[in-house]
């Protein structure tokens, strides 16, 4: 697997920027992905160094769409919790300060 397509997106949620605070950050990669891939993926994108790598498979939920309300199912994915080492920061993860 290329190492350019394991990182799809950034997971922003509130649980997400709290665990960011503590150094875990959660990323939306390919269903294909292994560990190893994932941690020289964040490795080369960011620039930091990887402690652990945690993974999940997230299922697809039921959502209703149009004027008849058809129920869809979404497609499942797979989630990463990367830990980096202390004092190390991703900044797509930062809140702007509000005035």
């Amino acid at each position: 697997m290329n190492i350019a397509e394991v990182i799809i997106a950034p997971v922003i949620s509130e649980k997400s920027m709290k665990d960011a605070g503590l150094g875990r950050f959660t990323f939306k990669v390919a269903t294909g992905a292994d560990k190893k891939n994932i941690r020289k993926a964040v490795q080369d994108k960011f620039k930091v160094t990887v402690l652990s790598v945690s993974t999940m498979n997230v299922k697809g939920r039921q959502k209703r769409f149009g004027a008849r309300r058809i129920e869809v199912t979404l497609p499942s994915w797979k989630k990463a919790i990367v830990q980096l080492k202390s004092g190390e920061k991703i900044d797509l993860f930062e809140v702007p300060a509000s005035k």
